[in-house]
């Protein structure tokens, strides 16, 4: 029985429960079988080998950010197949996001709102995290570092906030992802403006380059922006990762559009939208990015993907490498290895 329908099967089940609550007995779950060999038998992506960033990804398919928000999960979720595994977003102190019920399944549209907030334990049991994994210790694969501002950190110093989380998760990641798009943190999307914009690269390139000296070892810093930019805001965008030598951009967060779910039950839940819904958003963006940076600088896709055909588009728009996670909500784990068979050349 394929990985698809048997998921299809326990699907049903798992959505009786609150989303969060299905999230938070999933994770150990996945954690547990892992631990015991049992991940072993699913199907897995054949290597299909892509350098991007200077990385040699094992495959093109990743985990987006924001499934394992504390990194206490790596070793289960590698075993699914994925050609690189992304955590956090991580800020510097742990802070609770915010009030409950945060999550939302809008499962006519494939979708989900959530309002998280960054929820986390703080960087430094963050970093715990990782350091205990195994695949950090054995070198197993390629792992992306998300992070961000504590929400009580007032905009004009985030800057503070993500300088302290680079200088901790540095010598612990293939790259490091700078998250300046998620809708739930107060003000965050500001610095997507160019002044703002500009201040944080420049200070983040010159922490990038101290570091490097003092590992002895470069890690490419991306950026991860949002769908819910127009076209000048993109040009601005793709001048300062060029102006800066940013080694990558993760397009997109979700969106604040909540045009095709408005009508449905929790459509009008504020927070940010995932799935099927920001599809067409990340891929415009995807595209206006292409178009603005040509093949200076790579550009990863999410948004959206819930089947092969998805990730080829976004690859054929410009992406160098996708990434999953509302899909793997509703069609399960053998949307990797769909999304990675597509993906061969």
């Amino acid at each position: 029985m394929s990985q698809k329908l048997l998921y299809a099967l326990g699907r049903p089940l798992l959505f009786t429960l609150n989303p969060e609550t299905a999230h938070n007995v999933t994770l150990p779950a996945l954690r547990g079988a892992a631990a015991l060999g049992l991940t072993g038998l699913l199907s897995k992506p054949a290597p299909d080998p892509r350098t991007v960033m200077g990385i040699t990804f094992p495959n093109p398919v990743g985990l987006a950010a924001g499934l394992d928000k504390d990194g206490a999960y790596i070793d289960g979720l590698s075993a699914l197949g994925f050609g690189f595994i992304e955590v956090g977003t991580v800020t510097p102190k742990p802070q609770a996001g915010n009030p409950k019920p945060r999550i939302f399944r809008i499962p006519a549209k494939r979708a989900v709102i959530n309002r998280m907030g960054f929820n986390n334990g703080g960087v430094d049991a963050f970093v715990a995290n990782v350091q205990a994994s195994k695949f950090y210790q054995d070198k197993r694969g390629v792992l992306g570092l998300n992070i961000g501002k504590n929400a009580s950190t007032p905009i004009e110093n985030a800057v503070d906030d993500y300088l302290h989380c680079l200088e901790k998760v540095y010598p612990y990641a293939s790259y490091v992802t700078v998250n300046i798009s998620s809708p739930n943190t107060a003000n965050l999307r500001q610095l997507q403006g160019a002044s703002e914009l500009d201040a944080l690269l420049t200070r983040l390139k010159e922490a990038q380059l101290r570091l490097a000296d003092q590992h002895k070892r470069y890690v490419p810093l991306a950026l991860k922006i949002a769908p819910d930019v127009d076209g000048d805001q993109i040009k601005d965008i793709a001048a300062a990762l060029l102006r800066h030598k940013i080694d990558g951009v993760i397009a997109t967060n979700t969106t604040l559009s909540h045009r095709l779910v408005d009508r449905m039950r929790h459509g009008q839940e504020t927070g940010g939208v995932s799935g099927e819904p920001v599809f067409d958003l990340s891929n415009i963006v995807i595209r206006a990015l292409r178009q603005e940076l040509g093949d200076a600088l790579p550009i990863i896709g999410v948004g959206g993907i819930m089947r092969g055909a998805d990730a080829k588009e976004k690859m054929s728009l410009g992406a160098s490498l996708v990434q999953l996670y509302t899909g793997l909500i509703y069609q399960g784990p053998g949307l990797i290895r769909e999304c990675a068979q597509a993906l061969r050349p």
